[in-house]
């Protein structure tokens, strides 16, 4: 019942920027299975309502439909494509963005018992599970809200709450939880990502970004690997690579630059590594980019 007003309201209000009316809410509408590409996850609820997606993170495969939903808790560098969508029955998908900082807020309302205790080490980055009804209840009423300005205002905020609610109350609720806790295992993680990521060009030894997150070597290796499927020197390379693709598309001629911007002293293992991880030599990936129209894959896992 919910799922035929959802692909309804999802479809009647699907934008080619994938951007709506109410903050923080995106709507996907891809009416072909394109091959996979790479984007940063964001901290993202992604609600499938039609059609299929698969999404890669290092080693793991996540794979999620009609009525299922994924959850990301960290800003991860994933690959994914949908493997079901065609132009007479195109994807459908509803995105909403995790605040950190509405989380907490939720914690610090609810009861020190209404939530399960956590274990002490941090959880996966990315979870996949079946909607239940009152979570895609609460997102048919918050799309239906695109279609009343009038209450638009006031009512979104109330019912993004609620959804948010329905999330750290449901069966993913111990990832979105850690994302509002400052001092949660997967906090510490976040801030050794943000870090990288703000760093990616830069050496820099596995010690030192431990102790930026106040952990031990070991515990800092066990858990980033937890998170994001992949050692932190895996993460920085992955980083540099998506960098250095986004940079080709508006420098195509100059391969050698571009590596060396993204942290790259050796032409060679740029043009190695770079091939590996998009199927083509630079320069030649970098004309390709250049035909394309890009669109907004990372707003949506």
């Amino acid at each position: 019942m919910y799922l035929d007003e959802l692909r309804a309201l999802l479809d009647r209000h699907a934008r080619p920027d994938w951007t709506t009316a109410i903050d923080g809410v995106l709507i996907s509408k891809v009416d072909r299975s394109d091959p996979p590409s790479q984007s940063m996850s964001g901290t993202v609820l992604a609600v499938i309502a039609q059609g299929a997606k698969r999404l890669a993170l290092g080693e793991r495969v996540y794979e999620y439909g009609a009525g299922q939903y994924l959850v990301t808790s960290v800003d991860l560098p994933v690959t994914g494509h949908f493997t079901e969508a065609t132009r007479e029955h195109p994807a459908l998908g509803f995105g909403l963005t995790l605040e950190p900082s509405a989380v907490a807020g939720l914690l610090l309302q609810a009861g020190a018992g209404d939530f399960p205790r956590s274990g002490g080490s941090a959880p996966q980055g990315i979870a996949v599970s079946d909607a239940p009804d009152v979570l895609l209840d609460a997102v048919v009423r918050l799309l239906r809200l695109l279609d009343e300005p009038r209450d638009r205002a006031v009512l979104a905020p109330l019912v993004k709450r609620e959804i948010l609610w329905r999330l750290i109350t449901g069966e993913q609720g111990g990832i979105v939880r850690q994302l509002g806790l400052a001092d949660s295992s997967l906090s510490h993680i976040a801030r050794a990502v943000r870090w990288i990521r703000e760093h990616y060009a830069q050496p820099f030894k596995v010690e030192d970004v431990a102790q930026l997150s106040s952990m031990s070597v070991s515990a800092f290796y066990r858990n980033f690997q937890t998170v994001t499927a992949m050692s932190p020197i895996q993460f920085q390379k992955q980083i540099r690579l998506q960098e250095a693709r986004l940079l080709l598309a508006t420098h195509p001629n100059d391969v050698t630059g571009v590596g060396q911007r993204v942290g790259y002293d050796n032409p060679s293992q740029f043009s190695r590594e770079y091939r590996r991880q998009f199927g083509a030599p630079p320069s030649r990936d970098a004309a390709g980019l250049r035909r394309s129209v890009r669109t907004p894959a990372a707003a949506l896992p």
